[in-house]
């Protein structure tokens, strides 16, 4: 297990490298000059250029990436050229509340995916399993940010019983925090729900008719012990990778959700910094999302292990 652990530690190197030139490379290609950004509608070209030389981005690009990634390997991502800021204070003060956002969509998925997933399952084209059908596929087919706007308009602006946007820390008021929550947290986790329904669905049925579900059933268990016990332990193993997924797509996911409620996470952050060009903040932003991509994807394959005995990460290193 452990050289398992320590042979994909290693081999994430390579790919956050491979990531990070992309990234450099693309953001870099992309029209727009962030010096102009802050030297406004008249500027100087005598304190442009000093502001470019400052930044080091009159130097090859070759060259700022070393000169980014050496930085970056010793913790130090720089400074955000449009406020100063130091890049890791600035996505710090954002996590808390993408990390609030995003784990309680994540725990609304499971939740509602396993419990209607599993009774669409052992109630097989029944009404329920037709309705939950449809909704999975109205959830996969909605983009976010249609429907965060439908939400807004219908229960915050038509009937008033949530909040249309804004955001208001926890410790300050916890009621009108988790008031705010409601609708982002909806629509962020309205897609995954769909995904995690489906799967878990299928995995079911799939495993409702193998032999050793049968035998349980002939030795007198009840229904429900056959299905917890045996069905979902079973049948959560396809799932657990798209969930495990999932968990890494948080940041990506918020991009565009945090966009539309005005939430000040790190996918809004994220969005205003490609804006304007702010290349340290986007690139680290980037890094810590390929980081958390790569970390999801090694829990689930740990994951497995516990599920299913007879996978062996000892073949597999």
């Amino acid at each position: 297990m452990t050289q398992y652990v320590l042979r994909r530690l290693v081999f994430m190197i390579p790919v956050v490298i491979l990531v990070t030139v992309i990234v450099f490379t693309l953001l870099h290609l992309t029209p727009g000059d962030p010096v102009r950004i802050i030297a406004g509608e008249e500027p100087d070209p005598a304190a442009m250029d000093a502001v470019r030389h400052e930044l080091g981005l009159d130097q090859p690009l070759p060259i700022q990436y070393v000169a980014w990634m050496s930085r970056a390997v010793t913790g130090d991502f720089g400074r955000s050229i449009r406020t100063h800021q130091p890049v890791l204070e600035a996505i710090g003060e954002r996590v808390p509340a993408t990390l609030e956002l995003g784990l309680t969509a994540i725990a609304l998925s499971i939740v509602v995916a396993l419990v209607v997933g599993t009774l669409s399952a052992v109630r097989h084209n029944s009404p329920l399993d037709l309705i939950a059908t449809g909704i999975t596929l109205a959830g996969v087919s909605l983009p976010n940010f249609f429907l965060g706007l439908v939400l807004i308009l219908v229960f915050g602006l038509v009937f008033r019983i949530a909040h249309p946007g804004g955001y208001v820390p926890f410790g300050e008021d916890p009621l009108d925090n988790l008031g705010r929550l409601v609708l982002p947290a909806i629509t962020l986790a309205t897609a995954s729900i769909a995904a995690n329904m489906r799967q878990i669905r299928s995995s079911l049925l799939d495993v409702f008719g193998q032999d050793y579900m049968r035998t349980a059933r002939a030795k007198g268990l009840s229904e429900t012990r056959v299905i917890v016990r045996h069905a979902l332990k079973n049948g959560l193993i396809p799932a657990v990778t798209i969930i495990g997924l999932q968990v890494g797509a948080v940041i990506e996911g918020a991009f565009i959700t945090e966009t539309v409620f005005l939430w000040p996470g790190v996918g809004k952050l994220a969005i205003d910094s490609i804006n304007g060009r702010d290349y340290p903040v986007v690139q680290a932003i980037v890094l810590f999302s390929a980081l958390s991509f790569m970390a999801s994807t090694l829990l689930v394959d740990l994951l497995y292990a516990w599920l299913d005995p007879r996978i062996s990460y000892r073949t597999a290193a």
